[in-house]
């Protein structure tokens, strides 16, 4: 008897959470398609059935983001999206301590870009994809200007390159101050562009 269509979805969905943990925590190349069916426990085998290879499973994985934000499970993280100061919830939840803890469940802009820069096609229009979603939402709340779109990405590239650079150093007080740092320039150019 052939499996469903919701069968066929969830399977692929966990196949997909599999390979974003992994992927997050690990790169690109250090993961290997077993690890991410084991990790969504099953077999091999059914790889092939979802995906035609790995860097498809990958460049999905990066934009599982769009469709599961993992700062809906994070404890004491406002992630109300429909009010008014959408970009300063987005900025605050993007540099929380919660954000900076979930290592595999981050957004793939933090832990993926030197995989996504060495990656094909399909992982860099995944990777770009991401980003213009971000700065789409922050552009959106700017005043129309000849400047909104360069505040947009300049806002999407503190909180990215905040995140970054406070995961990479091995000093938690730097790590606090860089989010810090990030979070008030940031939070400047909403304010100083707001609609």
């Amino acid at each position: 008897m052939p499996y469903t269509v919701e069968h066929k979805v969830k399977t692929r969905n966990k196949i997909l959470q599999s390979a974003r943990r992994l992927f997050n925590r690990r790169g690109f190349a250090e993961v290997s398609i077993d690890e991410v069916m084991a990790g969504a426990g099953l077999t091999r085998g059914g790889f092939y059935a979802h995906f035609p290879d790995k860097e498809s499973l990958f460049a999905e994985a990066v934009t599982q983001i769009l469709v599961d934000h993992p700062a809906e499970h994070w404890e004491g993280v406002d992630l109300d999206l429909s009010g008014p100061d959408v970009v300063k919830v987005i900025i605050n939840a993007y540099l929380s301590d919660q954000h900076m803890d979930d290592i595999e469940g981050s957004c793939p802009m933090i832990a993926l870009p030197s995989d996504v820069a060495r990656g094909g096609e399909k992982v860099r229009q995944a990777f770009r994809r991401v980003l213009s979603s971000m700065t789409d939402i922050f552009e959106s709340q700017l005043k129309p200007s000849p400047t909104a779109h360069g505040d947009a990405l300049a806002t999407a590239a503190l909180c990215v390159g905040g995140m970054v650079l406070a995961r990479a150093v091995d000093d938690a007080g730097l790590a606090t101050q860089l989010r810090s740092a990030a979070r008030a320039q940031a939070l400047r150019i909403v304010d100083a562009e707001a609609t």
